[in-house]
């Protein structure tokens, strides 16, 4: 399994009715977008990977269990992981989602 299934149906239920909301396999993962625009996705260690707003970096890095998000030993600027003890409660995953959602909202439509 290259995501985490059971994250994934979470992140459905509370993305429900979301306007432009798609989902597409990507990477060997999968991957949640708005408008066509990557927002967030689940990983294979239950963390959630968040598309963010560069300028609020700082802000949400300070928060427990979230920390810059690196590929292939690389910092990807823009993007933050979000560990699974930040992600308990369906309203904090809804608001990690929505902040994903809230920026790829400010891109253009793919």
């Amino acid at each position: 399994m290259a995501y985490d299934e059971e994250l994934a149906d979470r992140i459905r239920e509370v993305s429900q009715g979301e306007p432009g909301l798609s989902e597409k396999r990507m990477f060997g993962g999968l991957a949640f977008l708005v408008d066509g625009n990557m927002a967030v996705a689940p990983s294979s260690k239950r963390d959630l990977m968040v598309r963010i707003d560069p300028a609020r970096g700082e802000e949400l890095l300070a928060r427990d269990h979230v920390e810059p998000m690196e590929m292939g030993g690389k910092e990807m600027g823009g993007w933050l992981r979000v560990g699974t003890p930040a992600l308990t409660t369906d309203d904090a995953l809804a608001e990690w989602v929505e902040v994903g959602f809230d920026y790829a909202r400010t891109l253009p439509p793919k």
